[in-house]
């Protein structure tokens, strides 16, 4: 087993390491355990420098039991996550003529969910994922059912709030899904930094196939296609993840751990998830209108897709390597690059005002994203109480919803009352806000 680096969690709950052979792994002949390439010297013998243990590899990763299982049911789960947002300002904008009402709108329901997520992840924590997970997801897609019925019934604008944020109690699946990998992988921090590097490349997938479905579910079906279809695979998604017990973290009825918000470091890096969600949010609201502008509306799924693309391909890339030095040390040369990256859609929009233009600046763009996600994740695990993992996850994606939430409202305000070029300024804004933070902190 490699040794413990800053790269995850110190975790204590267990005295032995989980492998994907088991708790001490396979025993040969004599009772020696053998995992680890070395071999018990004997008297006369000399001892040999024990190997380099195995590099951590994805195939690994799914070689533990139940993990593909899991993983299977959670990507259904967190495509809509790519979904409900597009879906949602393409249905309200189409039916109300406002791109200004639509980012209000998805900004009102993030910043519920930002309120509400904390909460449900501390139940989640203290009774278990499934008997949490499924009752709230049935409760996010009533909300959903009621967003779709007010704009098809033509309901008053307030209404359109109230049911998008009802969608607020939609449980953390990437969090429960790292948590489940905290909890196989605990005393592995090289796999929990492949793990991690999956989580981000997984979640970067659903957010480039999920606004390409969604605009083609609203522009060739009928606006609300992308809405209804997005629900129904959430809930099947959830179910098909809750029934996998096997892998689940045990509850923790009773801890005395500190909450996640109080602990160390942990506002500094809570504060880079705010603005490094503004820069999503904002990115999202103004390339829908930047392809509509441009008569495609259709094409800002693809755009945004490719985006993800990038990102994905980076993340794994990223999992397959050993970073070098602590996570704290790399985040600030990663938002760094970041927001160096962002700046090529605000000049492909406005040196070219060209689509496929404006889509590889994106593509390139987004490979900076989960480099740096996967990173700050990192942090938050290290910094997050034993025994709060859920609720810490979850504070720093309630912290990327609040962020989404601002650059979605402040996007939709820009395209309104400027242009859509003008917009993307505001990602380029957002990401050098969290470069501040970021080195703030460290020099701090």
């Amino acid at each position: 087993m490699p040794p413990r680096t800053p790269e995850a969690p110190e975790r204590t709950d267990s005295p032995h390491p989980a492998s994907p052979n088991g708790p001490t792994g396979p025993t040969g002949p004599t009772g020696s355990v053998e995992p680890t390439g070395s071999v018990e010297p004997t008297a006369g013998t000399p001892a040999e420098p024990p190997s380099a243990p195995p590099a951590p590899s994805y195939r690994r990763l799914f070689a533990l039991p139940g993990a593909r299982a899991f993983t299977a049911g959670n990507l259904v789960a967190r495509l809509p996550s790519g979904m409900f947002g597009v879906s949602a300002v393409v249905m309200i904008a189409g039916a109300r003529g406002s791109y200004a009402l639509a980012g209000a709108v998805t900004a009102t329901g993030l910043a519920a969910t930002a309120v509400t997520a904390p909460w449900i992840a501390r139940l989640v924590d203290r009774h278990g994922q499934a008997r949490v997970a499924v009752p709230a997801t049935v409760c996010a897609v009533l909300g959903s059912l009621a967003l779709v019925l007010c704009v098809r019934c033509g309901a008053p604008d307030w209404t359109l709030f109230a049911a998008y944020a009802a969608t607020a109690t939609t449980p953390n699946t990437g969090g429960m899904s790292r948590a489940r990998w905290a909890h196989l992988l605990r005393g592995d921090p090289a796999a929990l930094h492949t793990a991690n590097s999956f989580e981000q490349a997984a979640d970067e997938l659903c957010f480039m196939l999920g606004p390409v479905l969604a605009a083609f579910l609203t522009g060739t079906f009928f606006p609300e296609a992308g809405t209804l279809t997005g629900a129904v695979l959430l809930l099947a998604g959830v179910l098909l993840f809750a029934a996998q017990r096997s892998t689940e973290p045990p509850p923790r009825p009773r801890t005395r751990a500190k909450a996640p918000l109080r602990a160390p470091g942990m506002p500094a890096q809570l504060a880079v998830c705010v603005a490094m969600g503004a820069v999503f949010g904002s990115m999202e609201v103004v390339t829908v209108a930047f392809a509509d502008d441009r008569g495609h509306r259709s094409a800002a799924g693809v755009a945004l897709g490719l985006q993800a693309a990038g990102s994905c391909v980076a993340g794994l890339v990223y999992g397959a390597l050993r970073p070098g030095g602590p996570a704290a040390r790399r985040l600030p040369w990663c938002v760094a690059a970041m927001a160096a990256l962002m700046t090529l859609p605000l000049l492909a929009a406005a040196l070219t005002g060209s689509l496929p233009v404006l889509a590889g600046a994106l593509l390139i763009a987004g490979t900076a994203t989960a480099p740096t996600m996967v990173t700050n994740m990192t942090l938050v695990q290290q910094r997050t109480p034993e025994g709060r993992l859920n609720e810490g996850m979850t504070l720093a994606v309630t912290g990327l919803l609040g962020g989404i939430a601002c650059g979605s409202a402040t996007g939709g305000w820009v395209v309104e009352h400027l242009s859509p070029t003008a917009g993307y300024g505001m990602p380029v804004t957002a990401a050098a806000v969290a470069l501040v933070i970021s080195v703030a902190r460290r020099t701090g």
